[in-house]
């Protein structure tokens, strides 16, 4: 039950890889996978954690081994955090930075298709923002963390 099948710093390091690959595996995907999660994209997530499970623990089903994960996990994590607050270049490397998807009540379809948004998803963040049609909006983007924001036009400039 708490005994080791492999050594500490073996796990230390499994976890360390999958963390990465993860993120960047994520990262390549889109930022709509984290910020806009639809009910399959949380399926993938679950699946995809459970895929990933065995790499990490090397066959050990140990609680040692499980907290060994879980502490590295969460401090791999604080490092991330960390490290994008210390740093402007790993930000943008690791959360990427805002998408212009709309200006002036055009919208560009270049950068839609780059964040694979749907005009329904869209048209649904815009109303979520009391824009009910594109002459409204000012500017839209797709936020480094998946979500959309909506500056509208002010009343005056329609």
């Amino acid at each position: 039950m708490w005994t080791l099948t492999l050594p500490w710093w073996e796990f230390v390091a499994r976890a360390a890889v999958v963390y990465i690959f993860v993120i960047v595996l994520l990262r390549l995907t889109g930022k709509r996978q984290t910020g806009q999660m639809e009910p399959f994209d949380l399926v993938l997530l679950l699946v995809l954690s459970n895929a990933v499970q065995n790499s990490m623990n090397g066959g050990d089903n140990s609680i040692t081994g499980g907290l060994i994960l879980a502490a590295t996990l969460v401090g791999l994590n604080w490092f991330t955090g960390w490290l994008t607050f210390k740093s402007r270049k790993a930000e943008l490397l690791i959360e990427g930075r805002p998408e212009l998807l709309i200006h002036e009540g055009k919208v560009f379809e270049k950068a839609m298709r780059k964040e694979k948004l749907t005009h329904a998803e869209l048209m649904l963040a815009l109303r979520l923002e009391g824009c009910l049609n594109l002459s409204e909006v000012k500017a839209a983007f797709m936020e480094s963390n998946g979500t959309i924001s909506v500056i509208p036009r002010q009343r005056s400039e329609g």
